[in-house]
């Protein structure tokens, strides 16, 4: 990862959590994933798990470990969740020495070309365990093309599921998919988004789901 990417996060890392899913828009993006989070773990008797790139640790109550490769992010992860073993290392380089049951990997693809997309894929099949599994989201070109994209997106990569099944087939069996976000919420009134959600939920784990602008893709290990 350039130095640019490492600078623009550390930056980021003090007000992230304030500025990213404090807001109604960001807790109902929260409340999607973590609602997925917990329907998939539940009885689930998993040792070890990792949140690969976990940030400042919103979703590191899931995990066992977390690392992600800004150190400044991964402090105050580390403070939120001092019973939590973490570590400093990036998605193609993962720093334990360990295998795990399951990955989860949440908001990173979207900023990985093909090429490191498929380094991370490799990285993540040789860390888990046999038959273990790996969760990771990614924006959907379906979304993308019905929605004018934001010049200064910094998340500009997005994939179909096709593409996403191409660099997967060889290695891993594909579980599920669900979409996160299928209702436009950026552009309804604050007041009423959270009575979009459980509907949006819902609607995300059907065809809809298609249409959802981010999809969230079980794969096991074959």
């Amino acid at each position: 990862m350039n130095n640019s990417i490492h600078e623009y996060y550390d930056h980021l890392a003090e007000t992230y959590d304030e500025n990213r899913f404090e807001n109604s828009y960001g807790k109902y993006i929260d409340r999607q994933e973590k609602t997925f989070l917990n329907s998939f773990f539940r009885g689930k008797k998993y040792q070890k798990i990792l949140d690969l790139g976990c940030g400042t640790g919103r979703l590191l109550e899931f995990a066992t470990h977390g690392t992600d490769f800004s150190e400044k992010m991964l402090a105050i992860a580390a403070k939120k969740h001092p019973q939590k073993i973490t570590a400093a290392g990036e998605i193609s380089n993962i720093p334990f020495d360990t295998e795990f049951d399951c990955i989860f990997c949440f908001h990173v693809i979207m900023h990985q070309t093909k090429e490191e997309t498929t380094k991370f894929l490799g990285e993540c099949f040789q860390k888990l365990n046999n038959q273990g599994v790996l969760i990771f989201d990614f924006p959907t070109k379906a979304r993308r093309k019905a929605i004018s994209p934001q010049e200064d997106w910094h998340a500009g990569n997005s994939f179909t599921s096709q593409e996403v099944s191409a660099l997967t087939a060889s290695q891993w069996n594909l579980k599920n998919t669900t979409g996160v976000l299928l209702f436009p919420v950026h552009r309804l009134p604050k007041g009423l988004r959270k009575f979009f959600l459980l509907l949006d939920i819902l609607l995300c784990r059907s065809f809809l789901k298609k249409w959802a602008s981010y999809h969230i893709v079980v794969l096991e290990k074959k």
